[in-house]
């Protein structure tokens, strides 16, 4: 089966009853996230979770099945996410689709590969499995997920304190409803007692403002201004923004680049690109110079080898939570360095 970004939310539920491996794919690296674990939370005794990388999956493609027919050290349920990219665990997915006994759910989470790709083709025709697509939102869909998010919570949320949630969190909805519950807390709403949120409420709770927010930092990175990543990082501690917070900004915004570099036709005609996407409301306008000068330098292979790498250290940073500001700290001046190398 398959199903939209639109209708994801409405056909989740009878998938993670019926499907058992569900190809999560698209250029927006933090949707996929939030629809994996939807899906996890949805299917019913999850159990145990094991993680497999793609590369792993490449190297022994009889890894997957093997896996999702086993069980735990306990006897236990479990269920298995694949962070992947492109084709790579195509065979691993093919042989899994072979056996004979049912495996235990799998989630595959693919944000460098599309519902053309050989994985999707081949689940999409089958009742037991879901394909997903998921591409970057823009403004005015966050600004309205925002205020139903406010809504459920019990708050009087207008479009402008909306947009302004929206733009600190870098369009991360995850992060912005992180937002409206902390407000709702402040507030003391509830959906039996709404109460009226503010700016004032805003600044209150400690929410991050467009100048307070990532992007500043995402800017200096990926745009190689090397000397602006101390003072960046050092600014972001100081507002006690977590490590993968910070992190997800930059999944964001890798994800709108390959969606942005995807659109681009045989001449590569950058500012008509992102004027169209800027008049769409796709992009802030704020934006439009940070990502033409991003496209210019993360294109193809590096693009993609940029997005694995964030991928690595997602993986490090929850893995070592403890160390993450300074995982996070080396991995970005790293990256910068290699944008610094293309200016």
């Amino acid at each position: 089966m398959k199903a939209t970004q639109k209708d994801f939310a409405t056909i989740a539920p009878r998938a993670a009853r019926a499907a058992r491996v569900f190809f999560l794919c698209g250029p927006d690296e933090s949707s996929i996230l939030d629809a994996a674990d939807r899906l996890a939370g949805l299917i019913e005794n999850p159990g145990e979770r094991i993680e497999l990388s793609g590369s792993d999956l490449k190297r022994d493609p009889v890894r997957l099945g093997d896996e999702a027919r086993s069980t735990s050290l306990f006897g236990d349920a479990r269920h298995i996410w694949v962070r992947t990219s492109g084709d790579e665990s195509y065979d691993a997915v093919e042989t899994l689709l072979g056996g004979e006994v049912p495996p235990c759910p799998v989630l595959i989470l693919a944000s460098n590969a599309t519902d053309k790709s050989r994985i999707a083709k081949l689940l999409a025709p089958r009742d037991d499995a879901l394909v997903a697509m998921f591409y970057p939102p823009d403004l005015s869909s966050v600004a309205a997920a925002v205020r139903d998010m406010a809504g459920r919570a019990g708050l009087r949320m207008g479009g402008d304190l909306a947009e302004r949630i929206a733009r600190s969190v870098g369009l991360d909805t995850r992060l912005a409803q992180s937002e409206v519950t902390k407000l709702a807390l402040y507030l003391d709403a509830a959906p039996e007692h709404p109460r009226t949120a503010d700016a004032e409420a805003l600044a209150a709770v400690g929410a991050s403002t467009e100048e307070d927010g990532f992007m500043p930092l995402v800017n200096a990175v990926l745009g190689g201004e090397s000397r602006r990543i101390a003072p960046e990082l050092r600014r972001l501690r100081e507002l006690g923004l977590n490590p993968v917070g910070v992190l997800l900004a930059f999944e964001r915004r890798v994800g709108q680049l390959a969606g942005l570099a995807a659109k681009l036709g045989p001449r590569g005609d950058i500012p008509g690109l992102l004027a169209a996407e800027k008049a769409a409301r796709r992009i802030f306008w704020k934006d439009e110079r940070d990502i033409g000068a991003q496209l210019r330098q993360w294109r193809a292979a590096r693009l993609e080898r940029l997005a694995e790498r964030l991928m690595a250290l997602h993986r490090q940073l929850l893995a070592n939570n403890q160390a993450a500001e300074l995982l996070l700290a080396q991995e970005l001046a790293e990256i910068a360095r290699h944008a610094t190398a293309r200016r």
